[in-house]
């Protein structure tokens, strides 16, 4: 199984479907977010991002990103990894890129009940701040994560049928 990088909007589930993934397919789970935390000696992207705002984080993010060595892993990467430096060109490039889609609704009830706090573009928005954002930024986003090898549902979706797809590729 080549690297299997999982791209969407935050709230989408790239890490918690991400984890159950690379069980299922016996390989490991990188998140991109954690080895940021990790190599940036912080304590959350948060931290990070206040201190040197989202261009750097972005940059750092891309380096990490494109410094993965792993040949077989299900890799997380952030909401915005595949907008910037041509990373989702690189990833397409490096294995398959699955595109967690969700409807606008799902993810902001997922959000919602999130600690926006620990979310820096979400942290002083409001019910409706957070319903506009979203709004917003999935429809920036959406010509990036559509052009994914594989777009999967996962709320009405079963993982086995994803599991069958990337083991056809």
């Amino acid at each position: 199984m080549p690297l299997v990088f999982l791209i969407g909007f935050m709230g989408s589930g790239k890490t918690t479907f991400g984890k159950k993934l690379a069980h299922k397919l016996d390989t490991p789970f990188i998140d991109i977010d954690e080895l940021v935390v990790t190599r940036h000696y912080i304590s959350g992207i948060s931290e990070l991002i206040n201190a040197k705002g989202i261009d750097f984080f972005r940059q750092a993010e891309s380096e990490v990103l494109k410094g993965l060595t792993a040949e077989h892993a299900v890799v997380s990467t952030g909401g915005g990894t595949p907008c910037y430096f041509e990373n989702l060109e690189w990833m397409k490039r490096r294995g398959v890129v699955v595109f967690l889609k969700l409807d606008e609704g799902v993810i902001f009830s997922r959000l919602k009940t999130t600690n926006l706090a620990g979310r820096p573009l979400l942290k002083d928005l409001n019910e409706d701040g957070l319903k506009s954002f979203i709004h917003e930024k999935l429809g920036e986003r959406l010509p990036y994560y559509n052009q994914a090898d594989i777009i999967f549902d996962p709320v009405h979706e079963k993982m086995e049928e994803l599991v069958a797809k990337l083991i056809v590729r």
